[in-house]
């Protein structure tokens, strides 16, 4: 009766038990396993999302062919055909000026005048040394004539005779030292008016009644500054591509800001006939009459020469181009998926477009609007090629 009992099965409610254990451990591992397997599908997105936003997507451009405008046009400084400086060539003080900026002068014309006691001074005692040197000069001449005629009557020794010669010739030098330095403190004087070395209008004045101005001074401002407006100049460099078409003769305009629709006619007159190797321009001169004293020195001025586009030259947007210490560059999108920097020769600039006459070709993809971190090398996504802008 005992063996029956200990041979029945287990009740219906211990098999419910472990059926429901072994479902729910089936179920964590497999809510286990859908969790590992989510957050590697998220590690992974987030890589390749990270990976996506430290390349670059940028926008590619190609260069066009630049259009022949007709003109070339520059930048240009404006001159005074002449222009001098006026500074004092004698130490004194400023007893008057008479002119001030704006006053036209004539060559020759007193613009002011210097009190200088210690030059009036070294004159007068100057001129006392010339007087003694010539009193002693005509002594010893008298001298020297009176043993001549007594060595001709055999009175006197010839040695005698030719010290008194010779003392009548050191006389002379000293009266003939004492009169150059009579002249040159006459000349010093005189440099205590400063005059206009030619006709013209005073453009700056810096002295006024009572300064000191020191002679010799290679830091001092200028007294006075006379410019002859009648004529002006500018300089002008000018690109190397241009260089052949331009010659002296040729005219050229000019336009300032200041007066808007009004163009200035000049003439090409000078070239240097020389590359600058720093800039690959050529130095030339333009001059332009100026009547009505519209042409100001110093003011700002765009030339525009009549000549042909520069050969092989292509326009790119000022968007595209990235300024630093190698010089103005531009980044091309290469095949291998990499940015390269290239340095560019700017042959004119529009403002929004530059003309390029070196460094990229119309075949070249240009990255337009570069990140400012861009380096040669670094892995770009191109975003879209653009034909034209």
């Amino acid at each position: 009766m005992s063996e029956a009992s200990t041979d029945a099965p287990p009740p219906a409610s211990s098999r419910s038990l472990r059926t429901a254990g072994i479902a729910a451990a089936v179920i964590a591992v497999g809510v286990v396993s859908v969790g590992i397997a989510t957050r590697s599908r998220t590690e992974s997105r987030l890589a390749d999302w990270t990976a996506a936003q430290a390349t670059p997507t940028v926008a590619v451009i190609r260069p066009k062919p630049a259009a022949a405008t007709g003109a070339l046009t520059l930048p240009a400084t404006l001159q005074a055909l002449n222009s001098a400086p006026i500074f004092a060539r004698t130490s004194g003080y400023v007893r008057k000026w008479y002119v001030d900026i704006g006053d036209p002068v004539r060559a020759g014309q007193t613009l002011a005048v210097l009190d200088a006691p210690e030059i009036d001074q070294q004159l007068v005692a100057a001129r006392a040394d010339l007087e003694t040197a010539r009193a002693n000069q005509q002594l010893a001449a008298s001298t020297a004539a009176r043993w001549r005629n007594m060595l001709a009557k055999d009175a006197v020794s010839k040695q005698e005779t030719d010290e008194k010669v010779g003392d009548l010739a050191a006389k002379t030098a000293v009266a003939n030292a004492a009169r150059a330095n009579v002249a040159r403190l006459t000349y010093t004087q005189g440099f205590t008016r400063l005059v206009a070395p030619f006709a013209g209008v005073v453009t700056s004045r810096s002295t006024d009644i009572g300064a000191l101005v020191t002679a010799g001074t290679a830091a001092s401002t200028p007294l006075f500054t006379v410019s002859d407006v009648r004529r002006m100049r500018a300089y002008i460099r000018v690109p190397q591509n241009y260089s052949a078409q331009i010659h002296p003769g040729m005219h050229v305009a000019l336009t300032l800001p200041e007066y808007s629709g009004r163009t200035f006619d000049a003439t090409l007159t000078r070239s240097a006939g020389a590359v600058d190797q720093a800039s690959g321009t050529v130095l030339v001169q333009v001059e332009a009459a100026n009547p009505d004293r519209a042409l100001k020195p110093g003011a700002y001025a765009q030339a525009s020469f009549p000549v042909a586009g520069a050969s092989g030259a292509v326009a790119l947007p000022a968007s595209a181009l990235i300024v630093g210490e190698k010089g103005t560059q531009v980044a091309l999108a290469g095949s291998d998926g990499k940015a390269h920097l290239r340095t560019i020769r700017i042959a004119q600039d529009h403002g929004n477009t530059v003309e390029v006459s070196a460094g990229v070709s119309a075949a070249d993809r240009v990255i337009d609007n570069p990140p400012d971190s861009l380096a040669d090398g670094d892995r770009v996504q191109v975003q879209n090629a653009k034909a034209e802008r």
